[in-house]
């Protein structure tokens, strides 16, 4: 349904309603303002079309152009501004209070990886049970993950309790690379 509109939003010949326009040649060189009329005999008498750039000024601005050509080239311009967009992640990482020092270095490697690509992470400490009753355990291993990436990262939101879990989000430091 959207597309359609986009398409007939731009007039071309005969659904230019205005008796008078601005006209610009292919060439780039304006002709000045002529009657719908002429402007259309230019464009015939070219093979090519007749658009209507500015809709909204006193009288409309009107192109002789290839329009097939010119939506082509609109499209790729589209397609290639699609491909060069990075979107970025959050990537999770979830730790527990009684994490051995293996397993906290193996996730910290994860994180640095993750950091590393261009997203970012959420560390997570997951409590169950009585482990709520030690926050102060998973606050202490959210801060040592924060200085052992040193300036790699920059803390976006700082640790905080959300429900049963204490959780810091990391972002690559634009200033390091």
């Amino acid at each position: 349904m959207n597309k359609r509109k986009e398409k007939d939003s731009t007039r071309i010949n005969d659904r230019i309603e205005a008796s008078h326009v601005r006209l610009i040649r292919s060439d780039g060189s304006q002709a000045g303002i002529v009657t719908i009329h002429e402007a259309l005999d230019i464009a015939r008498n070219d093979g090519l079309d007749l658009v209507e750039v500015a809709a909204n000024s006193e009288p409309p601005v009107c192109r002789v152009m290839n329009y097939g050509k010119y939506k082509f080239q609109l499209s790729k311009k589209l397609q290639d501004a699609r491909k060069k967009q990075k979107t970025i992640q959050v990537k999770e990482v979830k730790f527990r209070p009684r994490i051995d020092e293996h397993d906290y270095q193996f996730k910290l490697k994860h994180i640095n990886r993750f950091i590393e690509q261009g997203n970012k992470v959420r560390a997570f400490v997951h409590f169950r049970g009585r482990e709520m009753a030690h926050k102060d355990i998973g606050l202490k291993i959210l801060e040592r993950i924060i200085s052992e990436m040193g300036e790699l990262v920059v803390v976006e939101k700082a640790p905080s309790m959300e429900g049963n879990q204490m959780a810091v989000i990391l972002s690559a430091n634009s200033s390091k690379k």
